[in-house]
């Protein structure tokens, strides 16, 4: 039997994520080791954290820090019957123009992508992923100015 997966957390003072002025990324992995790497890393980097190991999960932590979340970094794969791709639309209905980073072991994309958002095989480098995620939300945020 597999070890259970741990719960959703935050890595973060109090119920309030990013309210110290970090950036805040949700992280949905389902690989403990990996998700705790990605955490570390962005921790170290000024980025602050919310983790879910299953979709979910996720979308617990969505309903509860929707609109402080800067940008998702989801495995398209999850335990359970919620996915990356659903975990996404439900983040990009909060959040219309912020970064969404997809991950998978498989480059098969058979399912749409939500607008804005791009896909990484595993394994990546972390602080590709960073950069990544940085330069999507200054090239969303000058479009989402340019269309107001």
């Amino acid at each position: 039997m597999p070890a259970p997966l741990p719960s959703p957390r935050t890595t973060l003072p109090g119920d309030a994520p990013s309210r110290d002025g970090r950036p805040c990324v949700l992280i949905v992995e389902d690989s403990y080791m990996l998700l705790e790497l990605l955490v570390t890393l962005c921790e170290q980097h000024g980025i602050a954290t919310l983790t879910a190991s299953s979709g979910e999960a996720a979308l617990m932590l969505l309903r509860e820090h929707g609109g402080r979340i800067d940008w998702l970094l989801t495995d398209i794969r999850l335990p359970g019957l919620v996915d990356g791709w659903s975990v996404a639309e439900a983040y990009r209905q909060i959040q219309p123009h912020r970064p969404v980073i997809y991950s998978s072991t498989t480059a098969n994309l058979r399912h749409p992508a939500v607008p804005g958002s791009i896909f990484v095989t595993k394994p990546y480098v972390i602080a590709d992923i960073l950069r990544l995620a940085r330069m999507m939300g200054s090239e969303m945020e000058a479009t989402r100015r340019l269309s107001a």
